[in-house]
């Protein structure tokens, strides 16, 4: 009986998911540079939210990024608080809470380094980042973003993107600072 039991949940777990992986993410389409590799797509999540004070960043191609439900989920130690929290926010939540602060403020955020490891169609980017208001200014954070992408045989999706600002108590290790094998 419970053989059985056990059967029938991992029958309905696979399709499942198999109906899952049909549904086609409502999302503008990307720029298939874009999504190719890797690599630019975390470039392309860079570049589309980077710009000048007052400049309208590229919703479309930012949103074009992302699957049907991805997450972006920043962490941040809450005021007079021990411990950190994780605030989960859709595509579109986080266009409208950064849409204010893009009107006032010019936003640069660039990699410094890129860890990446791939298995089949799925990968993790470890991004250290930097972010200034200007081009060329010193940066005012710094932190890393933890990226996961999957691929489905005809490009690269952003699934989740964690990050943390770097601070007092946890700053970057060297080791972060430099892409895999770049000496110190």
């Amino acid at each position: 009986m419970k053989a059985a039991v056990l059967m029938i949940a991992v029958l309905l777990g696979s399709m499942s998911v198999a109906q899952q992986a049909e549904q086609k993410p409502e999302t503008p389409a990307a720029n298939p540079a874009d999504v190719k590799s890797i690599d630019s797509i975390v470039s392309a999540i860079y570049d589309a939210i980077s710009g000048p004070a007052g400049q309208k960043r590229d919703w479309n191609r930012f949103r074009s990024l992302f699957w049907a439900g991805a997450r972006l989920i920043p962490l941040a130690k809450p005021p007079a608080k021990t411990g950190y929290a994780a605030r989960l926010l859709s595509v579109e939540d986080y266009v409208s809470r950064t849409e204010p602060l893009f009107a006032k403020e010019g936003i640069y955020e660039s990699a410094v380094a890129n860890r990446v490891d791939q298995w089949a169609q799925i990968a993790q980017v470890f991004s250290t980042y930097e972010l200034r208001h200007a081009r060329g200014e010193k940066p005012f954070a710094r932190g890393i973003n933890s990226i996961q992408l999957f691929n489905d045989g005809r490009r690269w999706w952003v699934l989740n993107i964690l990050w943390l600002n770097e601070s007092e108590q946890n700053p970057l290790p060297e080791r972060m600072l430099r892409p895999p094998g770049g000496k110190p």
